[in-house]
């Protein structure tokens, strides 16, 4: 399929957006003004106060000899690149691949994009009506080349849509500075009598290197598509996306659900049919006042299950604000990994953190408290209780030993053991009661004590005496004294976790 680029020139961008956000500007001379060596020059303005015969370079102050009622506002350096990265965003409607071209234009590709909207006029047409209506005066231009549809779209008069293979004679009666030739070099071929691109175009490529450069020969290149030029798109283009244009601005959950739903069974479909599943992805909604936003999603197991990445992104369907109503949505799978045939197997019975299961349930609360708040362990291979589980977030992760089955160890180990206050009636028996946080427990029954050694090759130190404590309400404790019993000194007690 041959290429097809699209240059969209923003004539008067800074001042069209301060009069789309005060309207009562609409048709008055301003203009914006940056400071530059103690002066303020002037860097944009309207055709009003063009008329007056302001310009841009002139100072500020020479602008209001020759007209006194001009408005000016503070320019912002970056302004025009920050307007349009917006647009930009508000063009990946019309296709994935959009360019910033500063200072005030965008660079579009739309090789197979155009017949979604019944072909290149009507593509062209609905990007200017809607432009215009925002409040920006546009030009904009399709060709076969980026120098081509970018020449066309600033110099040439009518026919803003060049034909495949007619850019040639498109640039024919432009002037050079549709190459996009600086300006010294504009001034050459100026003061040389060559006015059009006509002027020159024949020359041998050695004439015009060895007169002007060899900037010259690549931008002419470029635009007569002998020289490869590529675009830097403002977003990275996703293999595996899927877009559901709106007939009628949706406002509701409900209808955003049968959106998702509809755009899920979609790219779910083409995932399984090449064996990949979703690792994350991306919904994308595009309102009808310009904005839009997104939600992401991710998975511990790639997916390709409808209804499980449907409740993922439902739970977020919260934070989207449709606003007056949005006309698009885009989903893309950022990340896709293959498809195990165990996924298959619906969710077999077995357990475990390759279960399926498991997998979607973490998915879920992921999706609700953060992916941060959940945590899992694998068994260390040590004796010491705190080095025994292994914090790991690879799910998919085999453990390289086996969980200690052969004593009883609680659900819920504490970080570092908490000291208590004791009191054990015989020496080398369970305590009899324990203070913990100013809240004194009763034992009524205890086991132990497990004497667990510390791992001396580590660090040097005392055994720990473990008992598993039951106390008046119910609730079981691990405790252990630490050392040796010494009638002479204080036992040291502590907590160390809780069983169920």
């Amino acid at each position: 399929m041959p290429k097809r680029f699209a240059s969209i020139w923003f004539r008067r961008l800074l001042t069209d957006q301060k009069a789309i956000r005060q309207p009562e500007l609409k048709g008055k001379a301003y203009v914006f003004a940056e400071p530059d060596h103690g002066r303020m020059l002037i860097t944009a303005l309207t055709d009003e106060a063009r008329k007056y015969g302001v310009t841009e370079g002139m100072t500020v102050a020479d602008a209001r000899v020759i007209a006194p009622d001009l408005l000016v506002f503070e320019g912002k350096p970056g302004r025009n690149l920050k307007l349009l990265t917006g647009l930009a965003e508000w063009c990946l409607r019309y296709t994935p691949l959009v360019q910033l071209d500063p200072p005030d234009g965008l660079l579009l590709d739309v090789t197979g994009c155009t017949h979604l909207k019944g072909g290149e006029k009507a593509y062209l047409q609905e990007i200017v009506s809607r432009l215009k209506t925002a409040g920006y005066d546009i030009r904009p231009a399709i060709a076969d080349t980026i120098g081509a549809a970018w020449g066309v779209a600033r110099c040439a008069t009518s026919g803003l849509i060049v034909g495949e293979g007619a850019h040639r004679n498109a640039l024919m009666p432009l002037p050079p500075y549709a190459l996009r030739l600086p300006a010294d070099l504009l001034i050459k071929l100026r003061n040389l009598g060559l006015h059009q691109i006509s002027s020159f175009i024949y020359m041998p490529d050695s004439i015009l290197r060895r007169r002007f450069g060899k900037n010259m020969i690549l931008r002419l290149h470029q635009a007569l598509g002998q020289e490869t030029e590529h675009l830097f798109p403002l977003k990275e283009p996703v293999p595996y996306t899927e877009q559901l244009p709106c007939l009628e601005p949706i406002k509701t959950r409900p209808a955003i659900e049968i959106a998702l739903n509809d755009l899920l069974e979609r790219l779910c479909k083409r995932l399984y049919g090449e064996g990949l599943g979703l690792r994350s992805a991306m919904l994308t909604w595009y309102r009808i006042d310009g904005k839009n936003g997104n939600i992401k999603i991710g998975t511990n197991h790639a997916s390709n299950r409808v209804q499980h990445l449907f409740k993922l992104f439902s739970i977020k369907l919260d934070t989207i604000a449709p606003g007056m109503g949005i006309e698009m949505f885009i989903l893309d799978a950022l990340k896709t990994e293959s498809v195990s045939d165990r996924q298959s197997e619906i969710w077999s019975s077995k357990g475990g953190a390759d279960s399926e299961e498991v997998a979607e349930l973490l998915d879920r609360v992921a999706g609700r408290i953060g992916s941060a708040s959940i945590q899992r362990y694998l068994p260390g291979e040590h004796y010491w209780p705190e080095r025994t589980p292994k914090p790991d977030p690879d799910i998919e992760k085999a453990p390289e030993s086996e969980w200690r089955t052969d004593k009883p160890r609680p659900i819920q180990i504490l970080d570092h053991p908490e000291p208590i206050t004791a009191m054990a009636l015989t020496p080398d028996y369970p305590p009899k009661l324990f203070i913990w946080k100013g809240e004194q427990h009763v034992i009524v029954g205890a086991d132990g004590p497990e004497r667990i050694e510390r791992e001396w090759w580590i660090e040097p130190g005392e055994h720990r005496d473990y008992y598993i404590a039951e106390d008046e309400a119910g609730r079981r404790y691990w405790l252990f004294r630490s050392g040796h019993y010494d009638a002479e000194n204080n036992q040291h007690w502590y907590l160390h976790g809780f069983f169920a």
